[in-house]
């Protein structure tokens, strides 16, 4: 059995900044704890989510697979295996069963797997050609499961595992999202590649006549979307040819639109030009949007999103720096996990990428922090995967 360790060198961010410009340096520079070289190069992360307790981080791969890691020591604990197909999402997201996470895939499942035996427990299945994007929790009940698939909203009750419902009219191609309202469970909304996001109340039989409450014209292809707001009554949409943009989705009123969202991050620092976005981070306690920008290089910044008028994006308020050797593709602030378990180590968050690491950083700079996760006794490298070719998921 072959095994393959990286030791990345322990770096302190604040120091490798003597020649950014004033926005850059006002930004604080994080540093990275140490790195998992999770798959030696041959895989992409693609995203990473953390269980309800935050004991484990759980990391979808390219390679079809999810693995499980501490995010304490960075041990390497077990892999959920079964999708015959690219896995777009992955959620705990079942309240009542803290154990088990969910994925969807184009191999047109949604399975839920048991952490502790890393067996799967459920699996869902739509049509023979569907691909499933994206998936949700919500309803009145809070057990009816939303999926996104080719152009067509499926519905699940989730206790008996039955489709309920079937929306096909909505949307003229790929659903890339959905999500059930925070505060109003019973609210649906979704976004597809056609550039529109739809509004759905999912109280009683669910149908696209009767259901559907309001639509928004985005105008291009839809990446990603995400409630915010003190009462998360706003959108923040993310688009595949990177502009932003900000709606109440209450009024289905359009507030703000970048357009040149990445030249507008990229003027904000003396570094390489922002790329892409990956994701957009709300702060509820500062009541602060922002939007995550990346370079090919692999840095990323955290810019604020001043959605008054005049609207601008502004300065970073966090740079992670030194971490990754290419595109990253997921990103898990520390804030977004439940529990104290992460902040009391001084954790600002994890990150994941094309280069298959899972970086770990730092909020402060404490010495005992600086240690590796990785030893050579952590991850094994399956001997199937040797000599393959890189593997491109798309």
């Amino acid at each position: 059995m072959e095994i393959e360790t990286e030791m990345p060198a322990e770096m302190d961010m604040e120091t490798i900044d003597s020649n950014h410009s004033p926005s850059s340096s006002s930004a604080k520079h994080f540093g990275i704890k140490n790195a998992i070289q999770t798959n030696f190069g041959d895989e992409y992360v693609f995203q990473i989510a953390a269980s309800q307790d935050s004991s484990t981080l759980a990391v979808s791969l390219s390679s079809k697979v999810i693995k499980l890691y501490s995010p304490v020591t960075g041990q390497y604990f077990g892999e959920c295996k079964g999708h015959r197909e690219t896995i777009h999402e992955i959620s705990y997201s079942i309240p009542s069963s803290p154990n088990v996470i969910c994925s969807c895939s184009s191999d047109a499942t949604v399975r839920a797997w048991d952490t502790r035996t890393f067996k799967q427990v459920s699996s869902l299945k739509a049509g023979s050609y569907q691909e499933i994007f994206s998936f949700s929790f919500g309803g009145s009940s809070g057990n009816l499961l939303a999926a996104g698939c080719n152009a067509q909203i499926l519905f699940w009750d989730w206790r008996s595992s039955k489709q309920v419902a079937c929306l096909e009219e909505s949307h003229m191609d790929d659903v890339t999202q959905v999500h059930f309202a925070p505060d109003q469970q019973s609210k649906l909304i979704s976004s597809s590649v056609d550039g529109l996001l739809c509004l759905f109340d999912t109280n009683g039989q669910i149908d696209d006549d009767n259901h559907l409450e309001s639509v928004m014209n985005v105008g291009t292809s839809i990446a990603k979307v995400g409630f915010f707001g003190q009462r998360n009554e706003k959108l923040w949409c993310l688009t595949h040819i990177e502009t932003l943009s900000i709606w109440d989705w209450e009024d289905t009123r359009r507030e703000v639109n970048f357009e040149n969202a990445r030249s507008l991050a990229s003027d904000k620092w003396n570094l390489d030009d922002i790329d892409y976005f990956v994701d957009c981070y709300y702060s509820g306690t500062d009541d602060q949007l922002w939007v995550i920008g990346g370079t090919g290089s692999g840095t990323l910044g955290y810019f604020p999103i001043n959605s008054n008028s005049p609207s601008t994006i502004g300065s970073p308020g966090a740079i992670l720096e030194g971490g990754h050797l290419g595109v990253v593709r997921a990103v898990l602030p520390v804030s977004n996990m439940n529990g104290s378990l992460a902040q009391s180590k001084g954790i600002f968050g994890w990150t994941g990428g094309e280069d298959g690491r899972l970086c770990c950083w730092l909020s402060d700079e404490s010495s005992q922090l600086n240690r590796s996760w990785i030893t050579s006794a952590l991850v094994v490298k399956s001997p199937r995967s040797r000599g393959k070719n890189r593997h491109h998921p798309y």
